[in-house]
């Protein structure tokens, strides 16, 4: 088998983009694995299979990435956005509602001010 090159890497994250689109989570894991183990630091790569793990229904390793894309991106409002819907779906809502909150007051998304669930001001009375 060639060894891989840069432009083989390119390939491999443009497909799993597409696998994922076409609701393959587990192809796209397989070519991603690959693609950030030759590039751990690539923050794409690890959100891409973050999304394709949460697609595949695997949520502990979907929580576990979008962590690692956090740590190195704190104010990356989808990530933020992500992981409360991954947390919301292990039913743990009050951790999933700290993200959606940061993810609206990062980008005021209508879909993300929506999962942040703000309650209405009070009427001064």
């Amino acid at each position: 088998m060639p060894e891989a090159t840069p432009e083989t890497h390119v390939i491999e994250f443009r497909a799993a983009e597409h696998l994922i689109e076409a609701r393959d989570p587990r192809g796209a894991v397989k070519l991603l694995d690959s693609v950030i183990s030759a590039h751990p630091e690539n923050t794409a790569a690890r959100l891409l299979r973050a999304r394709a793990f949460f697609l595949g229904a695997q949520l502990r390793s979907a929580e576990m990435e979008f962590q690692t894309v956090l740590e190195r991106e704190p104010d990356n409002a989808f990530a933020h956005f992500a992981l409360g819907r991954t947390l919301q779906r292990a039913s743990r809502g009050d951790e999933a509602r700290r993200h959606f909150r940061l993810a609206a007051a990062l980008d005021p998304r209508p879909d993300f001010i929506e999962a942040a669930n703000f309650d209405p001001p009070r009427a001064a009375g």
